[in-house]
């Protein structure tokens, strides 16, 4: 029995009791989860492909850890320009054993829950208080005063004076 399954925007084939690396989830160490997106599901004797998913079915996981994933080199380079970066990242990863894949009915969900040691508390709706606006008084604002423009002198001009002439004086020897 296996299924095609949409975990954190990736698709995985996942079969029971197998271990799968997920990028990082938000659920704790040791909680269960459920996947509803199933694409594809085998039960060894038929295959239902989904359109675009299979209906009240889905998969059943319990997270094991959380961790960090190898470190990856990302080394960026254009030749004969002299342009080299080196980066590197380590990505957040999540561990999954894959519990039950098969079809949703209410006793197998609550089982599940109970045997985790998790029960799920219904909260009371809470009230909104919504406040009355009121229509707020809109202020003018004085406009500012055009800045007046200070006379300024004009530059004087400069009378053409003749150059003076740059005769080399003869050396003696």
């Amino acid at each position: 029995m296996y299924a095609v399954v949409e975990i954190a925007g990736q698709q995985f084939k996942v079969s029971k009791n197998q271990k799968i690396f997920v990028h990082r989830l938000q659920e704790k160490e040791g909680s269960t989860v459920s996947f509803d997106k199933v694409y594809l599901f085998n039960d060894g004797k038929k295959t239902t492909v989904g359109a675009p998913n299979v209906s009240k079915t889905s998969v059943h996981a319990k997270v094991i850890k959380h961790f960090k994933g190898e470190k990856v080199i990302v080394f960026k380079k254009k030749r004969r320009k002299g342009y080299r970066v080196k980066n590197g990242h380590r990505q957040l990863l999540t561990e999954l054993v894959i519990n039950s894949i098969g079809i949703n009915s209410a006793k197998k969900l609550s089982s599940l829950n109970l045997k985790e040691g998790l029960s799920e508390k219904k909260e009371s709706p809470k009230k909104v208080l919504e406040k009355k606006s009121t229509p707020k008084k809109v202020e003018k604002k004085a406009t500012p005063k055009k800045l007046e423009k200070k006379a300024t002198p004009k530059k004087l001009e400069k009378k053409a004076t003749p150059k003076k002439s740059t005769t080399k004086k003869p050396t003696k020897k």
